[in-house]
Order: structure tokens, then C-alpha cells, then sequence
């Protein structure tokens, strides 16, 4: 048992890790039924659904009454969503499910737990992506994805092992029925997950300055290779072009240049309030040096130019950028650019937790795949609100980017029982670990 000096001078609690708050099954419950264990499939009315939630961040400020407060929030907002999308194939969670240097070591992956819980009490079945900050001192990517895994329920994968590739990365088919298997059926749809790594290595520390490491901030090129290569043989097996969608919680530096060509609220229907937005490889020096003299490096053009030439991709959705939630064709060469879009469509999402930066109405974008419109490589999309609301629906078509939609509102929510103006250090901080000397004297530990 650990007691915490406040910075108002009270003990706080802090729980050990077998009595952290997490997700706890109802005996006699079902929490999984049969399609949790075979391969995805479109349903009998021909329609695959999938609910993308990102920027969850559970796990901020642990130790102030407002962190697990925001939890709370966000696990209502999964409930809302999940509640008002009965026919969903697959829950993505893409990226930063977790603050990572808000967290202690000993139970830094349990919020896992709290996360996956909604779709676990539904018999859903998800799949992440991990963000910037699901690296820290005190917390892995493969410590989550360990924990993940605890869980029936999860497809979240690792595909690529080199040391530089981040976990997140793998993919996942979807078959045209549920009587297909791998060995019986080729896949209608191909779901790619990439991992943008950035943030910080688990339990490192620079020698000389006692400061965290920092890892790159994009899909690596062994990534690449080996999507380019299993692209490649699946395309061969099936004997045709298989479309697909992507997944990287990192947006490319295609999406700051969309940015900067222009988002129309009516072409692009969306929240564009980050701006500039945050790309992969920013502040990183084309040599490498990441000391804060340059603004971008370009690592992340091996993966652009698999994107704008993997016959079939109809989008790669993103988040990262709180504040923003649009859609764009990307089918030109852009200035600034050196690799030109085909068409693509780079997408962002919805905030979905009350952690993380920014009070914008949280959500999920959804996205519905049928048979019909994937003859013409074309998905219907839309952004389920916690409020219920349906903003942003449309068709990513060949006329998208031409057409009109309504305008979406800006609108705002806050945690109505979140006190955030008690503010205590975190874990490793000088703050803390006075306090911690100042409770051990007081208890005699």
C-alpha cells in the first residue's frame, strides 16, 4: 500500500496493481460468442461495419481525483456509441488508448481492461493500432498488446519483428460470408494496421542526461517492405486486386499538405481546428537528429508512396490530431510534396476520450463497407457522436472532394465531474519523489 503527498499537503492512496480498477467479468455471463473466434465476414445483407474509436488516453493523472473521473467519461462514451451501432464486424481502436507517462510500471497495461470492457460485455470483437503515447518509460507496446491478448475478443496482432518496426503492425481479411475460411474463400476486404511508433522506450534512460529516449515517429521501411510483399502475395493467391483499408493513428505528411491546399467545409465535411496538424516525422532532421532545428524530416515517404500505389486502398484513417475529423482525396501531386496521391482518401476521426488534449464532442467514426459499392471501390463513413448524433456521413466515391454535404458543427463537451484545477506531479517527478520521502518518514516504511 502506497500513500501519495498531495501538493495540498493530504495522503493519496495509490492502489498496487492487483487492486487497480479494471474490468470485471459478471459471473454466468457470455462475453464472446462464436464469430469472436472465426475470421471476420461481411454479413448475410452483404455489409461489414467497423466503429474506429481514438485518443481514448485513459490512465491521466491517477493520483487526482479528475483521471479516473475522465475514465469513467470515456467508457461511457464507448458505451453510448457501441450501444447505437448494433451491427458492427470489428472495433478498431486506433492509437493512444493509453497516457503512458502518466502511468506507473506496475500497472500500466490494466487500463487495457477498462477499455476492451465495453466490447467484451458485448461479444464485439477490436483491433489497435498504438500510438505516440502508448511508448513511455513505464509502459510498452508489447506490454499492452500482452495484455490485449488476455482477452478473446482481441485480433490486435504483431506481424513484423524487426526491432524498429513498432508491434501494431498486421492485417486482418474479411471474408464474403461466414462460411468462408482462408482455405476455402478469398478475402472480399484487406484491413492493414501500421504502427507510428514515436514517444518514449520502456525503462531507458539517456546515461548521460537522465532524460527518457525518444523513438522516430513513423511507419518504419521494414513496415513497408513487408506490406508491399504480403500485399503482393495476397493480390497473387486471390488472383485479383483485393480493396482495402488502412489504419495508422499518425497521420503522413500528405494530410499537413491536404491541410494546406484546403478543407472545404462542404467538400470535406469535418472539425478543422488543429492547424497546423502534427505528421509523422515532424521536428525529426532528414539525418536522423531529432535536437529541434528542423521542422520535418521526410521518413515517412516510403510509406506515402506504398499507400498512393497499393491498387485497391480506398482509405487510410488516422488520428493524432484532436482537433480534427475530415476526409480528403488525396489525387494530386501537392506543393511541398514529392510523392502524388491516386485517390487515396486520408482520413481522420473523432476524439473519442476524455483524456487527451481538447473539450471537442466526443465520438467514433464509423465506417460501412457493402459488397455492391466495393465493386467500385467506394465506402459509406459517418461520425457517431456521444450524444447520439450523426454528423459528417459520406460516400468516398470517385466524385468525392466534388460533392456537397452539410457543414459539421464544433461543438464541445466537458466532464462534468472532472476538477482539474488540482493538478499533482506525476510519477518521477522531483515533486513526487519528495513526497513519497516526506509519507515513508510519517509511516516509518
Amino acid at each position: 500500500m502506497l500513500f501519495v503527498v498531495l501538493a495540498t499537503g493530504l495522503l493519496f492512496l495509490a492502489l498496487p496493481s492487483s487492486q487497480f480498477p479494471s474490468f470485471k467479468p459478471t459471473p454466468g455471463k457470455k462475453y464472446s460468442n462464436s464469430s469472436v473466434y472465426s475470421p471476420l465476414h461481411f454479413s448475410r445483407d452483404g455489409t461489414f461495419q467497423l466503429s474506429i474509436f481514438e485518443d481514448l488516453h485513459f490512465g491521466e493523472n491517477a493520483w487526482d481525483s479528475w483521471g479516473p473521473q475522465q475514465d469513467i467519461n470515456s467508457v461511457k462514451v464507448l458505451d453510448q456509441i457501441l450501444d447505437s451501432e448494433p451491427s458492427l464486424g470489428l472495433v478498431v481502436l486506433n492509437g493512444d488508448l493509453i497516457t503512458g507517462e502518466n502511468t506507473f510500471l506496475e500497472n500500466s497495461t490494466h487500463y487495457v481492461d477498462q477499455i476492451v470492457g465495453p466490447m467484451v460485455e458485448r461479444g464485439l470483437t477490436w483491433a489497435s493500432t498504438y500510438g505516440n503515447h502508448d511508448s513511455d518509460y513505464n509502459i510498452s507496446r508489447s506490454g499492452i498488446l500482452e495484455r490485449e491478448r488476455l482477452w478473446p475478443n482481441a485480433r490486435t496482432t504483431q506481424m513484423v519483428f524487426n526491432e524498429n518496426a513498432g508491434v501494431s503492425n498486421y492485417y486482418l481479411p474479411v471474408y464474403p460470408s461466414a462460411r468462408c475460411t482462408s482455405a476455402t474463400c478469398s478475402p472480399e476486404l484487406l484491413l492493414w494496421f501500421f504502427d507510428s511508433r514515436g514517444g518514449f522506450l520502456f525503462q531507458q534512460k539517456n546515461p548521460q542526461t537522465g532524460n527518457r529516449v525518444g523513438q522516430p515517429d513513423w511507419v518504419d521501411t521494414s513496415v513497408v517492405n513487408w506490406f508491399q510483399q504480403t500485399n503482393a502475395l495476397l493480390t497473387n493467391q486471390a488472383g485479383k486486386v483485393i480493396p482495402s483499408l488502412a489504419f495508422v493513428h499518425i497521420p503522413t505528411n500528405a494530410s499537413l499538405a491536404l491541410q494546406e491546399h484546403g478543407v472545404n467545409p462542404n467538400r470535406q465535411p469535418g472539425i478543422n481546428d488543429d492547424v497546423p496538424l502534427a505528421q509523422q516525422a515532424q521536428g525529426w532532421c532528414p539525418d536522423g537528429a531529432n535536437d529541434g532545428t528542423c521542422a520535418y524530416g521526410g521518413q515517412d515517404m516510403p510509406f506515402m508512396q506504398a499507400i498512393t500505389t497499393t491498387p485497391g486502398l480506398m482509405a487510410l484513417f488516422s488520428g493524432h490530431d484532436h482537433g480534427d475529423t475530415w476526409c480528403y482525396k488525396w489525387d494530386t501531386l501537392l506543393p511541398g510534396m514529392t510523392v502524388a496521391g491516386n485517390g487515396v482518401n486520408i482520413c481522420f476521426g473523432q476524439h473519442s476520450g476524455y483524456g487527451g488534449y481538447g473539450n471537442w464532442i466526443r465520438g467514433a467514426r464509423q465506417v460501412v463497407v457493402t459488397k455492391e459499392k466495393l465493386k467500385d471501390y467506394e465506402v459509406d463513413t459517418y461520425i457517431r457522436l456521444e450524444s447520439g448524433a450523426k454528423v459528417g456521413a459520406v460516400t468516398l466515391n470517385s466524385t468525392y472532394g466534388q460533392d456537397t454535404y452539410p457543414q459539421t458543427p464544433d461543438d464541445m463537451t466537458h466532464c462534468p465531474t472532472c476538477n482539474y484545477t488540482v493538478i499533482t506531479p506525476g510519477p518521477g517527478s522531483k515533486k513526487m519523489k519528495r513526497g513519497l520521502q516526506q509519507v515513508f518518514r510519517l509511516t516509518g516504511s
